[in-house]
């Protein structure tokens, strides 16, 4: 049997007991994410530089009040959002029709309709990404309606941002021993307690590596140095396709939750209505303005 180099660091998913309710990693890499999201937009927007030029001429797209009460919808974006897309996808879709992801379902589709209250327990796990970025799309675009302010460049500060929450959603996936990679014989191989005997890839410290931490280099040169907010919708634009680019990367080292089409993973076929959201992103910041 291979042996894995690396030993997989064995850590506790509840940080601590607060009475009868657990704190876990888990959450904390939600609230982690949020804050410092929020923290890096509010001092992007007092850096008057980044918004001298038109369109802005001055004026940054929202006050730090406006950015606070965003990190509040946002919140509710991502949890509902990730929540419901797991159900729909993972819980539903999947189990109702792909036999090999059957032994994972634990009668889960019939658990929604027997006890829909279940659909919002996110603390007994199961959250999207995918699902959850559509909520805060949807989130985002409810709060500019009814603050009455523009959507692309909101967006924009957004994602220039994201990927802080990503990196620590995926900190929090390899805490928890889940979502690990393919079998492999690489040096730096893992045994996760939940994945078998076998050395896999550490497939959710890549996705923090690539999703993360090389995601936010590049929006945040794109910001500081290229000066991409000038063309609203292009810093969501440049996510949406990193995003979806690196995650599409990372499902060949990850083990997947099924294969969608012949060798298509269902992370792999997300990645296309990601591409899609981008294309149609760069059209809306490049195209040429009216006179």
């Amino acid at each position: 049997m291979i042996q894995a180099v690396l030993p997989y660091p064995h850590i506790d998913p509840v940080l601590l007991h607060l009475g009868p309710l657990p704190l876990r990693w888990y959450a904390l890499a939600y609230v982690a994410g949020i804050v410092l999201a929020w923290w890096g937009i509010a001092r992007t927007i007092r850096q008057k530089r980044l918004w001298a030029h038109p369109p802005f001429n001055g004026k940054p797209p929202a006050s730090e009040d406006e950015i606070g009460d965003l990190a509040v919808w946002a919140i509710f974006g991502v949890i509902l959002g990730g929540r419901l897309g797991w159900v729909l996808i993972y819980g539903v879709l999947l189990c109702g029709v792909t036999p090999e992801y059957a032994p994972y379902c634990s009668g889960l589709p019939m658990a929604f309709v027997t006890h829909p209250l279940s659909i919002f327990a996110a603390w007994n796990g199961g959250m999207s990404f995918h699902g959850g970025l559509l909520g805060v799309v949807v989130a985002v675009w409810l709060f500019c309606r009814r603050r009455r302010l523009k959507m692309l460049p909101i967006a924009d500060l957004a994602c220039a941002f994201a990927p802080i929450g990503l990196f620590f959603g995926r900190i929090a996936n390899f805490i928890n021993d889940e979502l690990w990679g393919r079998v492999t014989d690489v040096p730096w191989a893992m045994v996760f307690p939940r994945g078998g005997p076998l050395p896999r890839h550490p497939s959710q410290l890549y996705e923090a590596a690539l999703e993360g931490v090389v995601l936010f280099i590049i929006l945040q040169v794109a910001l500081r140095l290229f000066r991409a907010q000038e063309k609203p919708g292009l810093l969501a634009a440049i996510f949406f396709l990193g995003y979806g680019t690196f995650r599409f990367i990372c499902e060949f080292f990850r083990e997947p939750d099924t294969q969608f089409i012949g060798p298509v993973s269902m992370g792999m076929a997300l990645s296309i209505p990601v591409w899609l959201g981008a294309g149609l992103l760069f059209w809306l910041a490049l195209r040429k303005k009216p006179a």
